[in-house]
């Protein structure tokens, strides 16, 4: 469901593999999906025409396309109908963004977690957060938890890039609805003695060294699911995450939110109802379009601190970098929305194999990580690892 960038992504990635026999791509923009069908010529591709909001919509047609598995790629604002869609229609569900938090309390995901009884009892998997960052990331503490460590301290989340688009001062690589939900609201901490409480935007500052020559890059807190999402099955004292946005990016989106147009509420003008945040999207590229624009690589990973096995002290970073360049020549995605499309597509294929097999709502923590990462080295994308002085 839903093909921008990252829906866009998961076509060419998955047309090389074997594991699947239809795969039917779905958008409220028909020309979408019908270009990915022709783009590739793939008998296995279909295209759809769908609201992301029409939950019943959405079911109807998996039950009707024999479904097993839904794919959420659409907007986070649209889990919900989609999530409920899976449901009903007895389908896996998968998303690469958890639903929304709000003002009342409600944190990143718990809409879904509400209903981790329900799946269960059905005997149904939603597999949440399954993109690079939460996804990947989340793995990597998995396997830190398992392979690596006898005690951890911090699992810090850490994402940074290099990459440069032409022509642009202001050009995110990722969705502006999803950028400025992650970067406005109150990032979120976890310690073991609080549990989880929010800071200010953009708080905490550090730099942090990122490798393979992208190099030290500040980071700052960020709302994220991996801090919902790790402390419910790894054991650790604290869990962060610092995204390396840049001086420029956070002034510009401070702007945006001193002259309110982050916002939902649609105000009038000239007669019409229209939010802020729509014309904000509508006045920025499609981040899909962007990759010949692009050069540089980006960075996902995750920053583990505590004891070794041998219980001395030890700090690695489990990190994966993606370049634009080689995504844009193989595959014709730019790198930010390839990196994240290219895990559930690997979740996807544990799934279908059974390597992977669980009921209920649970996050990437809660499977096996050698498998992932064994996969992962076999799609051509292999993971790196740096250990550090702790």
């Amino acid at each position: 469901m839903g093909t921008g960038g990252v829906g866009s992504a998961v076509a060419p990635i998955v047309a090389r593999r074997d594991f699947f026999e239809r795969i039917v791509f779905s958008d409220l923009d028909p020309a979408r999906p019908q270009g990915l069908v022709e783009r590739f010529g793939d008998e296995r591709f279909a295209a759809a025409q769908l609201d992301a909001s029409d939950g019943a919509a959405i079911a109807e047609l998996a039950r009707a396309e024999r479904c097993d598995v839904i794919l959420n790629a659409a907007d986070p604002r649209f889990n919900p109908p989609i999530f409920q869609a899976a449901f009903d229609a007895g389908c896996t569900y998968l998303d690469m963004a958890m639903t929304l938090s709000d003002r009342e309390g409600t944190k990143l995901g718990d809409l879904q977690f509400a209903q981790e009884g329900a799946w269960r009892e059905r005997g149904l998997l939603a597999l949440v957060g399954i993109g690079v960052e939460p996804g990947l990331s989340d793995v990597f503490a998995r396997y830190a938890s398992d392979h690596l460590f006898s005690e951890i301290d911090e699992v810090g989340v850490r994402d940074g890039a290099d990459l440069v688009v032409d022509g642009y001062t202001f050009a995110p690589t990722f969705s502006i609805w999803t950028t400025i939900e992650e970067c406005l609201n109150p990032p979120v901490i976890w310690e073991r003695d609080r549990g989880w409480y929010t800071t200010e935007p953009f708080s905490e500052p550090e730099v942090f060294e990122f490798p393979e020559g992208i190099g030290p890059i500040e980071c700052v807190n960020v709302e994220h699911e991996e801090v919902l999402l790790v402390p419910r099955w790894i054991d650790c004292n604290r869990v962060t995450f610092k995204y390396g946005l840049g001086e420029e990016f956070i002034d510009v989106l401070r702007t945006l939110n001193k002259l309110n147009l982050d916002s939902t509420e649609p105000v009038s003008v000239r007669g019409m109802q229209v939010a802020p945040r729509d014309v904000v999207a509508a006045a920025l590229p499609d981040p899909a379009t962007l990759g010949d624009k692009m050069h540089g690589r980006t960075c996902a990973g995750t920053y583990v601190t505590g004891k070794g096995k041998d219980g001395r002290p030890k700090a690695t970073y489990l990190y994966h970098v993606v370049s634009n360049e080689e995504t844009m020549a193989r595959d014709g995605a730019q790198a930010v929305v390839w990196q994240t499309a290219i895990n559930p597509v690997v979740a996807l294929e544990l799934l279908a194999g059974g390597t992977w097999s669980e009921t209920g709502v649970l996050g990437p923590e809660a499977f096996d990580a050698v498998p992932f990462l064994d996969l992962l080295g076999d799609y051509g994308s292999p993971h790196g690892v740096d250990e550090r002085t702790p």
